[in-house]
C-alpha cells in the first residue's frame, strides 16, 4: 500500500483544457509559420504585384479602377492559397521529421487537439497575410479617392475559402508526403472552382449511372464558386440580401467537416 507523507503535497497529473492545448499549438505554430522564409518571399511578391496594379491598369484597356481592384484581389487570392498550401502541406511532415510530435503527444495531448491547433495557428498567420495585403490595395484605391469598403465581402469569404483549402492541405499532409499532398490540395482548390462544370456534364452524357455520378462529385467536390466575390464587387453587381453569411457559413461548414477527417486520419496513423 503507498503511504503519503503528511508534509508531501499530493500531485495529480491532469490534462489541460482543450481550448488551452489548442490555443498553445497555434501560438508554437504561428511563431514557426512567420519565421518561415517562403512565407515573406510570397508575401512581398504579392505586395510588388499589388503595388504595381496602378502601372497594369496604365498597360491594358479598360477601367484603371476596375482593373486596380481585380489585379490586387486577384494577387490576394493567388498568394493566400499559395501560402495556405506549401506551409500547410509541411506543418505535419515537420513535426513528425522532427520527431516532436512523440514528445508532443506524450503529454496530455490528444491528437485531434494538435491538428485543431495547427489549422488555428496557420489561419492566424493567413488573416496576417491577407490582412497586410489588403491594407495596400485599400491604400491605393483610397489614393484614387474611391472607397476601399466594397472589397470587404470579397476580401471576408477569400479568408474563408482559405479555410477550406487549409484544411484539405491538413487531410493530405496526415496521409502522405509534403509533394503529393501540395498536389492534391492544388487539384481540389482547382476542382472546387469546376464544380459547377459537373452539372452541365450531366446535361450532356446519357441518363444512367453517369448522371449519378457527376451529381455524386458535384455535392462531393466544395463548391468553391459560391466564396468568389472579386467579380462582383469589382464591377458594382449586388448579390442577393444574404448571400455573405450564407456563402461564408456553407464555406466554414465545408472547412469543418473537412478538419474532422483530418482529425480522423490523423488519429489512425501509427507513428513508429
Amino acid at each position: 500500500m503507498t503511504t503519503i507523507s503528511p508534509g508531501a503535497p499530493a500531485r495529480i497529473a491532469t490534462a489541460p483544457p482543450p481550448t488551452a492545448a489548442i490555443v498553445a499549438i497555434a501560438l508554437n505554430t504561428f511563431r514557426e509559420a512567420i519565421r518561415d522564409k517562403i512565407l515573406y518571399l510570397l508575401l512581398v511578391f504579392a505586395l510588388i504585384l499589388i503595388g504595381t496594379a496602378r502601372l497594369l491598369s496604365m498597360l491594358t484597356v479598360g477601367d484603371e479602377q476596375k482593373i486596380i481592384k481585380d489585379v490586387g484581389l486577384s494577387a490576394i487570392s493567388l498568394f493566400g492559397v499559395m501560402t495556405a498550401v506549401f506551409v500547410g502541406v509541411s506543418l505535419v511532415f515537420k513535426e513528425i521529421e522532427r520527431r516532436t510530435v512523440y514528445t508532443l503527444l506524450a503529454n496530455p495531448v490528444r491528437r485531434w487537439q494538435f491538428v485543431g491547433g495547427k489549422f488555428l495557428g496557420l489561419m492566424c498567420v493567413l488573416a496576417m497575410n491577407v490582412g497586410l495585403m489588403s491594407l495596400a490595395l485599400f491604400a491605393i484605391v483610397a489614393i484614387r479617392g474611391e472607397s476601399p469598403l466594397p472589397l470587404l465581402p470579397a476580401i471576408f469569404l477569400l479568408l474563408v475559402e482559405l479555410a477550406v483549402i487549409t484544411a484539405f492541405a491538413l487531410l493530405f499532409s496526415t496521409v502522405t508526403n509534403p509533394t503529393l499532398a501540395a498536389v492534391w490540395t492544388f487539384a481540389a482548390y482547382v476542382m472546387g472552382h469546376l464544380s459547377w462544370s459537373m452539372q452541365l456534364l450531366k446535361q450532356r452524357v446519357p441518363e444512367g449511372i453517369a448522371r449519378v455520378v457527376c451529381d455524386v462529385v458535384y455535392w462531393l467536390l466544395p463548391n468553391l464558386e459560391r466564396l468568389n466575390l472579386k467579380g462582383e464587387v469589382v464591377h458594382g453587381i449586388e448579390r442577393p440580401d444574404g448571400w455573405v453569411p450564407l456563402a461564408a457559413a456553407y464555406g466554414l461548414g465545408y472547412a469543418l467537416v473537412v478538419l474532422v477527417l483530418a482529425c480522423v486520419a490523423f488519429e489512425r496513423r501509427d507513428f513508429k
